[in-house]
């Protein structure tokens, strides 16, 4: 790998008589380097539900938790926070799944859950029953990488755009179009984008033309973190196959945190 990036250095170089940092070299091809999607046989997967139940927290338990299983993983299923209080069953999981909206996080929870990705637990979800989960917890935001804000329009037409095509959650999937909740979000400059919409002028005018991230990953401490803020409802993504494809697949790349090597990243492509 250090012969492949100094030949391609000095060859950009050669090329176009610039001056090139390693470390932007070695940046790019982190980006552009994915590893195969992990199997999810054996994993231990804790999966937490309820919040706000226009969310349908209990359609997407009832949809997901058969799936894990069928891919061989064993699923503890709670519809509480306690559990993050639990530090034996925390440092037991390879992976927490969350769907809890507009809910409150006690700093126990918060310290229990934190603890336990920083350590190497994977984190994944969507919409906002895990960006909009907890308001009262600017440390889980910063876990998470993101936090919901707006949704101009509320349920409309709109398109997504995938940005990163060798990353193996999106690899072969096409742009594809969206009727939900387009979500406007707060988002942290330091994670790996997959995937954008872009805002127009229909509700508000001063956004036309903002691109927005739609689907990402990141690390938190030894965690991997996948986010994507579609699925507002669990039919908005199961009729849409690069949606629900892209889920699972974030599904199955942080539920390796424990076993695979992070994957490094420093710069977000948005637009």
């Amino acid at each position: 790998m250090k012969n492949r990036r100094a030949f391609i250095s000095k060859a950009i170089m050669a090329a176009g008589g610039l001056t090139i940092s390693p470390s932007v070299i070695a940046n790019t091809l982190d980006s552009e380097t994915s590893l195969e999607l992990p199997s999810l046989k054996g994993r231990k997967v804790l999966f937490i539900y309820g919040g706000w139940e226009g969310h349908e927290p209990e359609k997407f338990r009832d949809y997901m938790t058969p799936w894990l299983q069928e891919e061989g993983a064993t699923v503890e299923v709670f519809n509480n926070l306690e559990p993050y209080t639990d530090e034996t069953l925390m440092s037991s999981i390879d992976l927490i799944i969350q769907i809890h909206t507009m809910s409150k996080i006690t700093k126990e929870q918060e310290k229990g859950l934190l603890k336990a990705v920083k350590e190497g637990a994977g984190m994944a979800g969507w919409h906002g029953g895990m960006c909009d989960a907890f308001r009262n917890s600017v440390a889980y935001q910063y876990m998470t990488g993101g936090q919901w804000v707006a949704h101009p329009g509320g349920v409309i037409d709109y398109s997504v755009q995938i940005k990163n095509k060798k990353d193996a959650i999106s690899k072969g999937l096409s742009n594809f179009e969206m009727n939900s909740e387009q979500y406007y979000m707060h988002v942290d400059p330091n994670v790996k984008v997959l995937a954008t919409t872009t805002f127009d002028a229909r509700f508000n005018e001063w956004i036309d033309g903002c691109v927005m991230p739609v689907v990402w990953k990141k690390m938190f401490g030894k965690g991997r973190i996948f986010y994507t803020s579609l699925g507002h409802n669990l039919a908005h993504v199961t009729e849409v196959p690069e949606a629900i494809t892209m889920i699972k697949r974030g599904i199955q790349w942080a539920s390796a945190s424990k076993y695979e090597a992070p994957e490094k990243w420093l710069s977000p492509v948005y637009g």
